[in-house]
């Protein structure tokens, strides 16, 4: 019996800067399919797109790396604990944008997610030409985005007695299992790999440290919200948003100020929590599809 429409997913590992990145790829069945980088977010990897690419990696090329620290990437010793490399948006972004050179993305349409978004909006600012279109989930540019919990962990500094403490509970099995399973209106669709992996990772000894200096760090990210706000109202890349508005860091208000600076946006929110693709997937991946198949 043949079964059409699984698309083969390659697990491959590159070297950029020194540094080993894992990655996913889709095999499409067109080799001119749109290219689509998909950029993951806190605790997670690529490992969270790997529904997604089963669904819909026949049609296009879906890319899906590990940022240093996360998934299966290496995890080169931070500065702070006496090591070379310094864990900050800046230096992701740096390595991303390695990565796509090495892959020879000339052009592709940019998925951001939580952390993917500082990573991704640098490169869409850096790189503007080889931005195709732009899908927004949960990933926020905006001050009003940020809820009260999300603002009071932005405000920490290595300096609060506090700090570490507080961003250590951020690490423990049963938040990474309460950023999943918070705000989904059926919690049965959400399959416990994605924290299961994720809590896995963030266990190990080497890979605390980079959580924390990244939490610390995120704070520049909201230094650069007027500069991407600009390049959406300059650019006005075509954009799809879709958002789980019972997202406890990320607020239904950050998703419709995109409606500010690129009102051609397509605006979708769903009853779910942070990551929306674990419950809501039937429901979001069509809409990609049909986006993309749009604008390319």
């Amino acid at each position: 019996m043949s079964i059409a429409g699984i698309p083969v997913i390659r697990h491959r590992f590159i070297e950029i800067d020194g540094i080993r990145l894992f990655y996913r790829e889709s095999e499409p069945r067109r080799a001119d399919a749109p290219t689509l980088l998909l950029l993951h977010g806190f605790p997670s990897s690529s490992h969270q797109y790997r529904r997604l690419m089963d669904a819909l990696g026949g049609h296009y090329r879906l890319i899906a790396p590990d940022y240093p620290g996360f998934g299966h990437s290496d995890a080169p010793v931070s500065a702070r604990a006496g090591g070379q490399f310094t864990y900050s948006f800046d230096r992701l972004a740096d390595l991303i944008e390695g990565f796509v050179d090495a892959l020879k993305l000339r052009r592709y349409m940019l998925y951001v997610f939580d952390f993917g978004a500082p990573v991704g909006f640098r490169l869409a600012t850096r790189r503007p030409e080889r931005i195709a279109g732009l899908i927004v989930q949960n990933g926020n540019a905006y001050h009003e985005g940020l809820s009260e919990a999300a603002r009071s962990f932005i405000a920490l500094t290595p300096d609060d007695a506090d700090a570490g403490e507080r961003i250590g509970q951020l690490l423990t099995v049963e938040m990474t299992r309460a950023q999943y399973e918070g705000g989904t209106s059926e919690p049965d669709r959400v399959a416990p790999d994605g924290w299961t992996m994720d809590q896995h990772f963030l266990d190990l000894p080497e890979r605390r440290q980079p959580q924390h200096d990244l939490f610390f760090d995120y704070k520049s990210n909201l230094a650069r919200y007027a500069e991407w706000q600009d390049w959406l109202r300059r650019d006005r890349p075509p954009t799809l948003i879709t958002w789980g508005k019972n997202d406890p860091f990320f607020t239904e208000p950050g998703a419709r100020a995109y409606l500010r600076d690129v009102p051609e946006a397509a605006l979708h929110l769903f009853d779910t929590g942070h990551f929306a693709l674990e419950e809501k997937l039937p429901e979001i991946a069509p809409l990609i599809a049909d986006f993309v198949d749009r604008v390319w």
